[in-house]
């Protein structure tokens, strides 16, 4: 056990350490996708999906930190809350709220690999989110990110259907919004951590990858009160509280504490830029899931250029510290 604590801490600084600790989350993350777009098409509500979501991320964290690190430790968790409950309501409302309510509503109008290729957006919106938080950025990590992107962007044109415009467009501008506000909520947690650090302030609680992903998941709580109210959700069946609760495992505490924590470990922008990235590999494995669960067809040939340019600007990206 020590030999791995020694290998990881020596290498977590790394690019390529980095880079696949987030294309694993990008992994658990497709299943957001996959699951979401059978539950729009066995007829569930948008907002369910969402909001029970992070009901169950809450209730699942809750019995992890009471069981493994006791009550105390869960209670310093609610304290830090309700100290900085402004805060979390902000970061959680714009990070999780906006995001993961935008993405649910645009399975209704896209199939799951389009709504993934659409987020990736989010490669271009973490360059201007980084640069608003003052992150200092190579011109040359802006044409590989470009890079990366253009290389999406051919996935997506390769399965672009034009008898489905109005369809796919239907999902387009809530997905691109929700591309966003992913990595505002992200940096916003960065900041607050680096701030309090700056000051000398106590930093143990947000440390933790898991408390983060509670954190955000209570301060978005507001929102989904809310938006609750302007809807006619009606009542979730059976079927969807096991798909949410399945989404909220793998992609809400496995995905999300994963990716948080090769965030944690960047010391600098490009490496910043570089795990954002690589969650353009939601894309490939979303698109691989419906081949595989939906019968997708195969990419064509402009897909599959599309893959390997984007595989090309992720090993460039490795290369910037």
């Amino acid at each position: 056990m020590n030999q791995i604590k020694t290998f990881i801490e020596k290498y977590e600084k790394k690019p390529l350490y980095l880079l696949i600790i987030g294309l694993i989350a990008a992994l658990f993350f497709s299943a957001t996708f996959l699951i979401n777009r059978a539950i729009s098409l066995d007829g569930g509500h948008w907002y369910w999906s969402a909001s029970l979501r992070f009901i169950f991320t809450v209730f699942f964290l809750t019995i992890g930190f009471i069981l493994f690190k006791g009550l105390n430790y869960f209670n310093k968790i609610l304290t830090e809350y309700i100290k900085n409950f402004k805060f979390w309501s902000i970061a959680g409302t714009i990070g999780f709220g906006f995001f993961y309510s935008l993405i649910c509503y645009a399975s209704y109008f896209s199939p799951a690999w389009v709504i993934a290729t659409t987020f990736q957006f989010t490669i271009l919106a973490s360059l201007i989110v980084l640069s608003f938080f003052g992150q200092k950025l190579s011109k040359k990590i802006w044409a590989i990110t470009i890079i990366v992107f253009i290389g999406v962007t051919l996935v997506n044109i390769s399965h672009f259907d034009l008898s489905n415009t109005d369809l796919l467009l239907g999902g387009f501008l809530p997905v691109l919004i929700a591309a966003f506000s992913f990595p505002v909520g992200n940096q916003m947690v960065w900041e607050e951590k680096e701030k309090r650090k700056i000051h000398n302030n106590d930093i143990s609680i947000i440390k933790n990858n898991f408390v983060k992903i509670f954190l955000l998941t209570l301060g978005s709580f507001p929102f989904w009160i809310i938006l609750y109210f302007l809807n006619d959700a009606g009542i979730p069946s059976r079927g969807q509280y096991i798909n949410v609760s399945l989404i909220a495992l793998l992609s809400g505490i496995i995905a999300g504490s994963l990716f948080l924590y090769a965030r944690s470990l960047c010391d600098t922008p490009n490496k910043l830029v570089l795990v954002d990235t690589s969650q353009s590999g939601d894309v490939f494995f979303a698109l691989f899931g419906e081949i595989i669960f939906l019968g997708t067809a195969f990419p064509n040939i402009i897909g599959i250029i599309g893959i390997f340019i984007t595989i090309i600007g992720l090993l460039f990206l490795m290369k910037f510290k």
